[in-house]
């Protein structure tokens, strides 16, 4: 949620750049920016059953629902029908691709990415 976050600070930093010249864009961007606020808090507190939770974070719900009965994550539901909060969801990194995945390159060589990352001016040849 740190990008929603982001575009919340962005747009009230616009609104706080227009007030002077143009008040009612002000407002729409203050408006903007309380309602996508709000709509990211509501996510957070989301409960999840541990199929749900599972499902985004990565984990397996039986690690989820082990992790609930030690404290570690908080219940956010009954004893019998434990509920994660989204905003306390230990999230996996994401698994690498497969050896045998191919890469396509779409517009340059293996060569030409090569040289514009080494490259100082950052561009071809």
């Amino acid at each position: 949620m740190t990008g929603v976050r982001t575009l919340v600070d962005v747009w009230r930093g616009r609104a706080d750049e227009l007030r002077p010249y143009a008040e009612a864009a002000a407002r729409a961007f203050e408006t903007a920016a309380a309602e996508l606020e709000a709509i990211a808090v509501e996510e957070e507190v989301t409960a999840l059953t541990l199929e749900e939770a599972a499902d985004e974070s990565g984990y397996s719900s039986e690690h989820l629902g082990r992790l609930v009965r030690e404290g570690v994550i908080p219940n956010a539901g009954r004893r019998r029908a434990p509920r994660i909060q989204r905003r306390d969801l230990p999230r996996k990194a994401a698994q690498l691709r497969a050896a045998g995945d191919d890469l396509t390159l779409v517009g340059a060589t293996p060569g030409q990415i090569a040289r514009a990352v080494v490259s100082p001016e950052g561009g071809p040849r």
